[in-house]
């Protein structure tokens, strides 16, 4: 089954802020700050919110179908499974929002929609496969069949799942480089621009934690490694701490809380990091719980990064 803390990872950019920290933007999104101007860029940021808060949603909701499954299967070969796990039905607004890829992804868009499409049909296909599950198991087949049915449904939606995060985060990739061109155009001369990119660095440190801790929670920790992101991610935290906010305009006085509050879910990562690093140095291991901790903890950032930047 999936790690959590990879799925955090793939969606980091949930929201998009309105300006890049990038200085050397590719091809194609100099071509969006060149020739698409403002209405390529929003599409393009609008195409990617819809997507990954639809990946979100989705992804969280593939993984209590999972844990489903894993009972299920287990259930159905006669194992003690007291509870089946509770699958709470996913509302995806956001994925019909999305009609079509911007064309402001110029060459990039054919290799976007094609995984955009993988991703779709891995979606529809794992709840036709989870509805297959549920009826199997309410109307008790698996007495019929000794749970043969269920393992071979599970291994479908395994092979499904991972067929859907990988097409997923393939289309994140691929979106990056024109939204955060798209985030220059839109936000060029924005009075909160420092503040953003600033934030965003902060935010940037923290998906590259993440990556480390995710690396080294699948083997051995490694806490030379471990100690160097903690070490960077406090820099960048401090840096935007020490921002004042100040502001003019005061359609964006409200701003300065939610800047404050960023700062200060982000320090108490750095806790929960804190923790992580001497457990597991004494455990050689990054534990289950302490990789929860941290999702969870990343999940309060990543909101308060969002309210801040929309």
């Amino acid at each position: 089954m999936r790690k959590m803390i990879v799925l955090a990872m793939a969606l980091s950019f949930t929201s998009v802020a309105v300006v890049s920290c990038k200085k050397d933007v590719s091809k194609l999104g100099q071509s969006v700050l060149n020739l698409g101007g403002a209405n390529d860029a929003n599409a393009i940021i609008d195409f990617n919110n819809n997507f990954l808060d639809s990946y979100k949603s989705t992804s969280k909701h593939i993984e209590s179908i999972l844990k489903y499954a894993d009972a299920a299967s287990a259930k159905a070969k006669g194992e003690n499974v007291m509870i089946m796990p509770i699958v709470i039905s996913s509302m995806d607004y956001s994925f019909g929002k999305i009609k079509e890829i911007p064309s402001g992804f110029g060459k990039d868009k054919a290799a976007i929609e094609a995984d955009f499409n993988a991703y779709k049909a891995k979606k529809e296909n794992i709840e036709k496969k989870f509805e297959e599950l549920k009826s199997y198991m309410n109307s008790e087949d698996y007495k019929d069949d000794k749970g043969a049915k269920a393992d071979a449904i599970t291994k479908e939606i395994e092979t499904d799942a991972q067929a859907l995060f990988t097409s997923g985060e393939n289309v994140v990739a691929k979106i990056k480089p024109a939204t955060d061109a798209a985030e220059e155009v839109i936000l060029k001369d924005h009075p909160l621009k420092e503040y953003i990119i600033s934030s965003k660095n902060v935010m940037n440190s923290l998906d590259a934690t993440l990556d480390t801790l995710d690396k080294q929670y699948s083997g051995k920790f490694n806490e030379a490694e471990a100690q160097k992101k903690y070490d960077e991610l406090a820099k960048a935290i401090e840096a935007n701490s020490k921002l004042d906010f100040n502001v003019k305009d005061p359609q964006y006085a409200y701003k300065k809380s939610q800047f404050e509050s960023f700062n200060k879910t982000a320090s108490s990562f750095l806790d929960v990091y804190r923790k992580l690093i001497r457990d597991s140095k004494g455990e050689g291991q990054i534990s289950d719980s302490n990789i929860q901790q941290v999702d969870s903890s990343y999940e309060s950032v990543l909101n308060s990064y969002n309210s801040f930047v929309k």
